[in-house]
């Protein structure tokens, strides 16, 4: 991975040889970004019964919505793609203000999971935390399990329990308290 200030820039080669890159959100990437976004709602979802049509529509609804909560909290927010090998496998949208970086979202398709990419991506967000003085932020899905013990590896803690979420935190090693 090059080190630089721009995650435009990012280019990184994964344990199993795969080509590591961002690039960014374009209009013609909603029908990925309904399709990923949906993935990650699969196992949640699939224990309701759906009348035809009436889960996508659903999907859709959600998708909008934290597209919008995203953008009215973090206007100046970052929506990159993530790519294995020029394939869209994935999203990261991070957010940036005088107090803190967020990481707003980060999603892989099933596929594309558990190869490194995600630990690439974070420490990329925790170099540049660490430049910039600022913690790195994120809220995990309580019921994801795996998330957590991922984020927990890379030194992120519990700073609030809201219930549905964790609210989890990186500290460069200059401002921890």
């Amino acid at each position: 991975m090059r080190t630089t200030n721009k995650l435009d820039d990012i280019q990184a080669t994964l344990p199993a040889g795969n080509i590591l890159k961002l690039r960014r959100v374009t209009a013609d990437d909603d029908e990925f970004l309904i399709s990923l976004y949906s993935s990650t709602r699969e196992e949640e979802l699939g224990q309701v019964e759906w009348v035809e049509g009436q889960k996508d529509l659903f999907l859709r609804w959600q998708h909008q919505l934290q597209q919008r909560e995203y953008q009215t909290r973090f206007p100046d927010a970052d929506y990159y793609i993530v790519l294995f090998d020029q394939q869209p496998a994935g999203r990261i949208w991070i957010g940036t203000d005088d107090e803190q970086i967020r990481l707003l979202d980060i999603s892989l398709l099933p596929e594309f999971q558990n190869r490194g990419a995600g630990t690439v991506l974070l420490r990329y967000l925790m170099h540049e935390a660490s430049v910039s003085s600022k913690p790195l932020r994120h809220m995990v899905f309580v019921l994801n399990p795996d998330a957590h013990r991922f984020y927990e590896r890379l030194g992120f803690v519990t700073i609030d329990d809201l219930g549905a979420y964790k609210h989890m935190e990186w500290r460069p090693a200059q401002i921890k308290s």
